[in-house]
């Protein structure tokens, strides 16, 4: 029993997992005069409409938190879009048989995997000069996403995602 104990609390650990995020930047841009946003009037996100909303309404209130406001004619636009990608399992049990005899050796080994594969989902987070049409910061998060999750936990993932993203905004010079 104690050893089902200690097998369960290794899988909660392994399988906790933070986010990965990559930024990119215009390194001759000023970021510390942009003030107004607005989300970008043509998104095609990849997600269904109820994440959209979700990742809307967490971006909006972030950017709140890191002294943006909502204009009619913003200075930088906020794009988003994802893609979900599968990586094999990373756990296995392998299994082998040896022999030996004679000065010879035989041996033959496999692993068996645990588990399915593991879906991510990578969310892209553009913030576009309205002016110059011009992409000037990016966020790429990689992250593992829950397809089958609830609601509650669903906007839990997505905001961890996008405060992994913010945390790379302004950008460090």
């Amino acid at each position: 029993m104690r050893l089902f104990k200690y097998i369960f609390l290794l899988a909660i650990f392994t399988s906790c997992s933070s986010p990965r995020a990559v930024y990119d930047y215009d390194e001759k841009r000023e970021f510390s005069g942009i003030t107004t946003y607005q989300i970008y009037p043509d998104l095609v996100t990849g997600l269904n409409q109820l994440d959209d909303k979700r990742i809307i309404n967490i971006l909006n209130e972030k950017l709140a938190g890191k002294g943006f406001t909502t204009a009619e004619n913003p200075q930088i636009y906020v794009n988003f879009y994802s893609t979900e990608y599968e990586s094999e399992s990373r756990s296995s049990v392998g299994v082998g048989v040896g022999g030996t005899g004679r000065n010879m050796g035989i041996g033959v080994s496999g692993g068996i995997p645990l588990g399915g594969p593991d879906t991510f989902l990578q969310l892209t987070i553009d913030f576009i000069d309205v002016q110059e049409d011009a992409l000037i910061w990016q966020a790429v998060v990689d992250y593992k996403f829950d397809r089958d999750a609830s609601p509650e936990k669903r906007e839990r993932q997505l905001r961890t995602m996008i405060d992994k993203a913010l945390a790379g905004y302004p950008p460090k010079k």
